[in-house]
């Protein structure tokens, strides 16, 4: 990103009427909100702008479901997608109390919804990769070719709702069995061992757990010396490679997204391996409690928000941290500096 303005940015968050660094995080956030907004400006803007904030759930099927690996069938992924459009889920619910527009993407679910067009038609959008991922610990859960389409998928739409005239995106995701995929995905793409990157997703047993270390370690096995693509290939979901695109068009559109929870941040690393200024447009909404999400956030440098003990994924803690993005704008854009406001500081 393009750091030209970055001091008088900061210059301008230091003149309101406050110690410098009072605000905390907000500061920060404002700093990266302005920064993000004055690319290709000749001047740092006036005023940030928060226009139609608008949430992308990305509904997928994983065939490693079938090992046991969640407390929940692979049917409440095409249940819940059901409860999306009748407006019934957490989501529904924090995007109707903070003004924010929600989308609901078919990325590859084993059973796809019949809707009629005329009901959901700009807020479900299907664009399906396939009925479901393979069992990846039995073979490949895509191919190449799939995650090539699914990341140019993701692309597309989210390019379009930014040119639809929103400023500000966040993703969420549903599907069963999706954090041993993103456990696998994290594993395969850095260092760090299984049993840091695994953990109970939606609450599994102790045996449950076992098994979930045990297929995602001999998954990853079969990843050593692989690129990104690949790896998402081996071991990814169609709703992950998505959001990958997401992330990815985000950044080239030059315009802040809000991270999730673990899935999501996996998936957003995967797009920093693809394209590295992606991080510079992210700001990270909350603190899992999931076992890989705080390796995945030191891996991207990240320090999130909120830390509410959430685990829920679509998209929930995103939504949750728009007022805070809103407060960073109000305070960049209002408050009053030193001068302004008659304050002398000796």
């Amino acid at each position: 990103m393009n750091q030209a303005h970055s001091d008088a940015i900061w210059h301008r968050i230091h003149q309101k009427t406050k110690p410098v660094g009072a605000l905390g995080q907000l500061e920060s956030l404002a700093h990266q909100l302005a920064l993000i907004q004055s690319q290709s400006k000749d001047a740092a803007i006036p005023n940030i702008a928060i226009h139609s904030p608008t949430a992308i759930v990305f509904a997928g099927d994983h065939g490693i479901a079938s090992e046991g690996v969640s407390i929940a069938p692979s049917d409440v992924t095409r249940q819940m997608v059901q409860n999306f459009l009748a407006g019934g889920a957490a989501i529904n619910c924090f995007c109707r109390i903070n003004q924010i527009q929600l989308k609901v993407v078919d990325a590859g679910i084993i059973s796809p919804i019949q809707h009629n067009s005329d009901d959901h038609s700009k807020d479900y959008i299907q664009q399906p990769l396939g009925n479901g991922t393979n069992n990846f610990a039995r073979q490949a859960a895509m191919t190449s070719a799939q995650v090539h389409q699914g990341i140019e998928l993701g692309k597309q739409l989210v390019s379009h709702i930014i040119a639809d005239g929103s400023n500000l995106v966040m993703f969420g995701e549903m599907g069963i069995g999706n954090t041993s995929s993103a456990a696998a995905i994290l594993c395969a793409l850095t260092n760090h061992s299984t049993q840091a990157c695994v953990g109970r997703g939606t609450g599994i047993s102790d045996e449950q757990l076992a098994r979930k270390v045990q297929v995602v370690e001999q998954s990853v096995s079969r990843c050593k010396g692989m690129n990104v693509i690949d790896v998402l290939a081996e071991v990814g979901g169609f709703e992950i490679v998505q959001m990958v695109g997401g992330f990815l068009a985000a950044a080239e559109a030059r315009t802040a997204v809000i991270v999730d929870g673990f899935i999501a941040s996996t998936a957003a690393y995967a797009a920093t391996l693809i394209n590295p200024d992606c991080r510079d447009f992210m700001i990270f909404a909350h603190q899992s409690h999931e076992a890989g999400h705080s390796v995945v956030l030191a891996e991207l440098n990240a320090k999130p928000l909120l830390d509410l003990s959430l685990r829920l994924g679509e998209g929930t803690g995103a939504a949750l941290a728009v007022p805070l993005v809103r407060a960073a704008a109000e305070f960049y854009n209002t408050m009053a500096s030193f001068e302004e406001a008659g304050v002398v500081v000796e």
